[in-house]
């Protein structure tokens, strides 16, 4: 860890819920394995869910936040931003009906049922973490969906990829899977004043990840 960092949080941009692989998972005929798992009492860990909804981006997301999240004693530190419960824990388990009740409520900051969950845990996290605590955002800054909540609560602390400027989704998250895999972690800037948008770079070379846990 660097001298002058305490610990390194992760917060996961949500997965949408209320598309096609959401509909797919949610009917009441599904029979694949995560569609049953869902219905069972035990639910299923939210990253699972969510890796399923988003594909290649929260899988990556996912991969390289548990390489890298550096979390104080009795913290997780990996967080996913939802539509209606604020943060989460990555390994928190639901079930059908919390994800009925996250392809109800679209992710909009003007929505108070998405935005007050967001704003009390972000409060609540933000007093409970040293100054020296970096906030790693894994996913857009150009969008106030969540970032003006964030900032308004973490400040220079909020911080994200560099790398991710001018990439879209499934480039950052083929980005963040090859970094896990080769334990090398991205460098980080600010969010606050960071610019939005930037030359696209070069595509990266495909590369199979057949051993490596989903």
């Amino acid at each position: 860890m660097e001298n002058n960092v305490a610990g390194r949080i992760f917060l996961l941009s949500p997965a949408y819920a209320g598309g096609e692989r959401a509909r797919m998972i949610l009917s009441e005929q599904a029979e694949f394995d995560l569609a049953r798992k869902l219905r069972d009492p035990k639910g299923v860990p939210i990253a699972e869910v969510f890796t399923f909804l988003s594909g290649l981006y929260f899988r990556g997301k996912m991969a390289y936040a548990n390489a890298f999240a550096r979390p104080l004693r009795g913290m997780s530190g990996v967080f996913v931003i939802t539509p209606t419960r604020g943060l989460v824990d990555a390994r928190t388990r639901i079930r059908l009906d919390d994800l009925r009740e996250f392809a109800a409520v679209d992710i909009h900051k003007n929505d108070p049922r998405y935005r007050a969950p967001l704003e009390r845990d972000t409060r609540r996290l933000a007093k409970n973490l040293p100054p020296r605590t970096e906030i790693i955002l894994l996913g857009s800054i150009a969008t106030g969906k969540y970032v003006d909540v964030l900032l308004t609560n973490f400040h220079d602390q909020l911080r994200f990829p560099v790398d991710f400027i001018g990439r879209g989704d499934m480039s950052r998250g083929g980005l963040m899977l090859r970094c896990a895999v080769d334990r090398q972690e991205l460098p980080y800037i600010a969010v606050g004043g960071a610019i939005l948008n930037g030359k696209r770079p070069p595509k990266l070379a495909p590369r199979r990840y057949s051993n490596m846990r989903r």
